[in-house]
């Protein structure tokens, strides 16, 4: 799934689920869409938990001064 965007990663993984759910699917051809959507849940979670590693909050202290801290902290209260 190299230089694959998440964008067409998910879209390729919801046409993998309605296909399962909407189809008489033979076994094998199920268990390999089920393999197939496996691949593309496992490449969508990673481009997501990079991503969250990237995004940082900007804030701005007492004093005015801008600072940093990462997405997944609770915000100070006010």
């Amino acid at each position: 799934m190299a230089k694959k965007k998440f964008e067409d990663a998910l879209a390729e993984l919801e046409a993998i689920v309605r296909r399962l759910e909407d189809e008489k699917l033979p076994l094998e051809e199920a268990i390999s869409l089920f393999e197939e959507g496996m691949k593309l849940s496992r490449f969508c979670s990673a481009k997501l938990e990079e991503a969250e590693k990237k995004v940082a909050v900007l804030l701005k202290d007492e004093q005015g001064n801008s600072y940093e801290r990462p997405f997944d902290d609770e915000p100070e209260s006010l």
